[in-house]
């Protein structure tokens, strides 16, 4: 049986989801930022775990009264005040694409928060020698979504993105066209801003796993997961799939995450 419940938060409030029983994991969803979105991979995770997802601040279920930029430091705030309100202490996280990045913050800065953090596929760019290609990608896809053109600047977003490539319809309807503006207008370029602090991740008592899929090798989405386990001096993991894995393959990859969150399961 799945419960809702509404988490209070700065200047906003969260729908929160929670099912199954077991240590609690919560799961952190990228793009843009739906709870449901994980809702395939969470129900072969029920019979092991208590599951919690909730929607990002502002998108779909939940509200925010903030305006301009909303940080990476922010959501992760927000991450932490859901784990709070679920009230079953330390958690394992999983977070992946922006998820990930909202995951490695939650660590740098709460790291008695979190007992594991699988991150998947992380786009922190400013790992990368090329940094500014993608900085400036990203820049474009911000400046096409605010002049109006939101299906190219979606399109443009979906082609970088490894198994994610829109069909070439003439005409095709943009589905949950809010939270698309909301990301390219006000997360997008603090997502690929943003730089997770290596020090403090080197730091933390939580157990650390960088990962990505095998199908999206050679993808800008792929290399920071590598990089930042050669900067943490930490096993990097291939997961099945590509970036889009934990929504077009849940069962085989809940099972493999299940491995490295609960090997003795």
């Amino acid at each position: 049986m799945i419960s809702e419940s509404r988490c209070p938060v700065e200047n906003g409030e969260l729908l929160v989801r929670r099912g199954g029983e077991g240590p609690a994991l919560l799961l952190i969803a990228g793009g843009t930022g739906s709870g449901d979105s994980y809702r395939a991979l969470a129900k072969p995770l029920y019979a092991d775990y208590t599951v919690i997802t909730y929607d990002r601040r502002g998108h779909f279920g939940s509200t925010d009264a903030t305006t301009g930029p909303v940080p990476v430091s922010l959501q992760a705030d927000d991450a932490r005040a859901v784990l709070d309100h679920i009230g079953l202490g330390p958690a394992m996280v999983f977070g992946t694409s922006a998820g990930a990045l909202i995951g490695l913050d939650l660590v740098a800065r709460f790291p008695s928060s979190v007992t594991t953090l699988v991150a998947h596929e992380p786009p922190a760019v400013h790992l990368m020698p090329d940094a500014g290609a993608w900085l400036e990608a990203a820049a474009e896809q911000v400046r096409l979504a605010r002049s109006g053109e939101l299906m190219t600047a979606v399109t443009r977003f979906a082609d970088a993105i490894a198994g994610a490539a829109l069909p070439d319809l003439p005409n095709m309807r943009l589905p949950h066209e809010a939270d698309w503006i909301r990301l390219f207008d006000r997360e997008l370029t603090e997502f690929f801003d943003y730089l997770p602090d290596l020090r403090a991740l080197r730091k933390a008592s939580t157990e650390i796993v960088p990962v990505a899929g095998e199908g999206s090798r050679g993808r800008y989405h792929y290399q920071p997961a590598k990089i930042l386990a050669l900067e943490l001096g930490l096993p990097f993991t291939e997961m099945p799939g590509a970036h889009l894995a934990p929504q077009r393959n849940p069962g085989k990859f809940a099972a493999a995450l299940k491995d490295l969150l609960s090997p003795e399961l």
